[in-house]
């Protein structure tokens, strides 16, 4: 697949979640334009276009970006912060898709943009029908600018 062909970047460390996520979008024919990245630090390099993703044009953005709040190296709430502090990339739609259901982690992933905060279901088919709906919404249904 071409970098630019990317629609969804999504941003987890757990391999499961990341697999079940993936699993979800092919429902939605939409698994063939994700990109898996697997820390903050790794998905700050494929949006800015920098470090193993220097040689990508930078100027193809995905179109949404699910992120996880707790990762190894930069966390979401950084990588939230950095996309919205940047001109070029603070209309991306950001969906935070974790585990954490802290009101701090809500009340500050509001504050740095977000556009959604989606707690993951517990039950397999729940976390297949909220990322499924999650992507359908954002990709298909919702007006960008």
């Amino acid at each position: 697949m071409g970098m630019e062909e990317v629609e969804i970047l999504l941003v987890e460390d757990n391999p499961t979640d990341a697999e079940l996520t993936m699993r979800a979008l092919k429902r939605k024919n939409m698994a063939n334009q994700v990109v898996w990245v697997k820390d903050g630090a790794e998905a700050l390099d494929f949006i800015f276009a920098t470090g193993l993703y220097s040689d990508r044009n930078p100027e193809d953005l995905p179109k949404l970006i699910l992120l996880d709040l707790r990762m190894p190296k930069v966390d979401g709430l950084e990588v939230l912060q950095k996309i919205k502090a940047e001109e070029k990339t603070r209309q991306i739609p950001v969906v935070v898709l974790t585990s954490s259901n802290e009101d701090r982690d809500i009340v500050e992933s509001y504050k740095l943009g977000v556009n959604s905060y989606v707690s993951k279901p517990v039950e397999f088919d729940e976390f297949i029908d909220a990322v499924s709906t999650l992507g359908f919404y954002w990709m298909l249904i919702n007006n960008p600018p």
